[in-house]
């Protein structure tokens, strides 16, 4: 999943750039991804490498010789990746305002965000499993990994409010924590609120008053 070494190598001094091209090649793959995905979402992601790399104000550029695009970064470092012909024949650059061999480029898989807030318990789960064949497909060491919840992510300030509703008489707050948005990032800043998978027990619905900026799928 991560882009090709020879684009993060190209990281590694301040000023230099990631071809268009490159992430392209790493983006069209879930753009041509023939099985179920209609709960899933794609983005191109800047992610800090290590702790002291703050994503705050981080942003993102398209340049080429006809290109001039600025692409707009969430709080989490993902941005909308647009698929465009002109930038892929001209290999445009993406551009960071910072040094960027401190941060990786990869794309992020996630579940799609409803306007409602409101999140059926079956729905999630078929969102995680949909996330983890992809990943499966695209790479082979996921292939005994299984879903086990979504993570629901939040800023860091304010709480969240999230609640498992079963019945209009049962409903219950789930704890929030700080965290990463998605595993293995280093970044442990964020609100977040974790919901589980139970065996036989996908009733209910997920109800997030405030909207999450993400929902990552949990793999065991």
């Amino acid at each position: 999943m991560l882009l090709a070494a020879g684009a993060a190598a190209a990281q590694a001094q301040e000023g230099e750039w990631i071809g268009y091209r490159d992430a392209y090649r790493a983006m069209v793959v879930f753009e041509k991804y023939g099985k179920p995905k209609n709960l899933l979402q794609n983005h191109l992601q800047v992610m800090p490498r290590e702790k002291g790399a703050s994503a705050e104000g981080l942003q993102l550029t398209l340049s080429g010789k006809t290109i001039q695009l600025n692409l707009p970064l969430d709080a989490t470092g993902r941005a909308v990746f647009p698929l465009l012909k002109a930038a892929y024949d001209e290999n445009a650059a993406l551009l960071l305002n910072r040094k960027a061999g401190l941060y990786a480029f990869r794309p992020r898989v996630s579940l799609a965000l409803r306007a409602d807030g409101v999140y059926e318990a079956p729905e999630l789960r078929a969102g995680c499993e949909q996330a983890l064949q992809y990943e499966r497909d695209v790479d082979a060491s996921l292939r005994t990994r299984k879903c086990v919840g979504v993570r629901f992510v939040f800023g860091r300030k304010g709480e969240p409010g999230v609640k498992l509703r079963r019945g209009e008489a049962e409903q219950q707050t789930l704890p929030a924590v700080e965290g990463a948005a998605f595993p293995g990032e280093p970044d442990e800043g964020f609100k977040t609120v974790g919901y589980r998978f139970a065996e036989g027990q996908d009733k209910g619905q997920v109800v997030t008053p405030n909207p999450p900026l993400a929902i990552a799928p949990l793999y065991d």
